[in-house]
């Protein structure tokens, strides 16, 4: 795929997906249409060489595999990658509403480690699922995106905050509720009225009661290309949806002739440990379903690499001196090797040899990160994988900048020259 057709589904996809549910739900669809049949992890499994065949679990975690038709899962293993649906974001309370000076306001809570002063004066819109009671007394879900603005967080005025630019320190109780609606009189709203009305109006037509829900507000502007000469692109949600894309598409182009596998988590924002995170038991639990016998499945795994993919530092032209001087990765100039002494991220040498002889055959450049000694580092779903299943593991990911904000960027150049190193990586005879 060429890269403009490439880089318009990718904005297509960003933009379909404000939640990990969306974005399971949008690879849910471009998955079946490319052929992968869906099965319920309740029910026996009849899977067959050559087929490709995808899992969900939570709606917002997803795991899509192919077989090979010609080889032995224990001889020859399987090529995986791996990615994390969630971004840092402001969700929703259980019970949210608050009133001041005549404004209802929607109680938050910070998921992940955001950057909290972008969220301010943006149009914020609101999504997620939402869990209902049916007038027929059956209970059901479904996915709400109100795509539309209905929320803000105005900043205070410089006149009233004369030091607010000496640094701003955000109160997440405080200072982050978004402010909904304005109430007329004595009219009180409150979120599940909104919630219901929305169902009825957008969805379904048999909405007795709201009885939870899990929602999360997000910026409502759309990806874009950024830069003279459309060198960058900027969207919410670059970490790490650009991840699954990239892996999803890669899966997609990959032939049959070896078993592939990609697994996108939720809650990595948040440390992993659930059922459906990468420190939960679903990619284990797959593999255990796939080769049932011990040993076989032992020697499967010996046979196997994972490649975690999740963005990287780009280097910032504002603040360059936060980078290790010989590892300071560009936009545009390919995807990064992330490397950590302290085992934050799971690359070795072994892995990082194969994953560059990889992408030379496809003369694609390679990038390589550490951080500053003085610094701490972040981590991947990489090391909790390999600890997991005990596989062996390289993380990579595009550089980008502005991690962990409303709105981040990257280079446009980038996420299709690592899709076609992946594509490669999954028809490896060898790892």
């Amino acid at each position: 795929m060429q890269k403009q057709e490439f880089n318009k589904q990718l904005f297509d996809f960003l933009a379909a997906s404000p939640t990990p549910f969306h974005a399971v739900y949008e690879m849910r669809g471009r998955l079946q249409e490319a052929g992968f049949i869906e099965l319920q992890e309740q029910d026996a499994w009849h899977v067959k060489p050559g087929g490709r065949y995808f899992i969900v679990r939570n709606e917002s975690s997803i795991i899509a595999w192919n077989l090979a038709a010609n080889s032995d899962l224990t001889d020859s293993g399987i090529r995986m990658v791996g990615a994390h649906t969630d971004s840092p974001c402001l969700k929703v309370k259980p019970n949210p509403e608050t009133e001041s000076q005549g404004c209802l306001r929607v109680g938050v809570e910070v998921y992940g480690g955001a950057l909290l002063n972008p969220w301010f004066d943006r149009d914020l819109s609101l999504a997620g699922r939402v869990n209902y009671l049916s007038t027929d007394g059956s209970l059901r879900s479904e996915l709400v995106n109100f795509e539309r603005p209905i929320a803000v967080i105005p900043n205070l005025a410089i006149h009233l905050n004369r030091d607010v630019n000496q640094g701003l320190n955000v109160n997440p109780q405080t200072d982050l509720p978004p402010i909904m609606a304005q109430l007329q009189g004595d009219a009180k709203i409150t979120l599940r009225d909104v919630l219901k009305n929305e169902l009825l109006t957008q969805y379904v037509d048999d909405v007795a009661e709201i009885l939870d829900y899990e929602l999360c507000f997000y910026d409502v502007q759309k990806p874009a290309y950024i830069g003279l000469n459309n060198e960058f692109f900027a969207s919410a949600r670059l970490d790490n949806l650009l991840s699954c894309f990239i892996g999803m598409q890669a899966l997609i182009e990959s032939d049959s002739e070896q078993s592939c596998l990609l697994v996108c988590n939720d809650h990595e924002e948040v440390g992993s440990m659930s059922a459906a995170g990468a420190q939960g038991p679903m990619l284990k639990q797959l593999l255990e379903r796939l080769q049932p016998d011990a040993e076989s499945r032992s020697r499967m795994i010996a046979n196997s690499m994972m490649v975690s993919v999740d963005n990287a530092h780009a280097v910032h032209p504002n603040f360059a001196d936060k980078h290790d001087g010989n590892h300071g990765p560009r936009m545009n100039a390919g995807a990064v090797i992330k490397i950590n002494a302290n085992q934050r991220y799971a690359t070795n040498s072994e892995t990082a040899s194969l994953f560059r002889h990889i992408a030379r055959q496809e003369g694609v450049t390679l990038q390589s990160f550490v951080v500053r000694s003085d610094m701490g580092c972040g981590s991947t779903i990489g090391p909790i994988t390999a600890a997991e299943i005990g596989v062996k593991t390289v993380d990579i990911g595009v550089p980008q900048l502005a991690m962990h904000s409303i709105r981040e960027l990257a280079g446009s150049d980038d996420p299709v020259s690592l899709a076609k190193v992946l594509k490669r990586y999954y028809q490896q005879e060898q790892v």
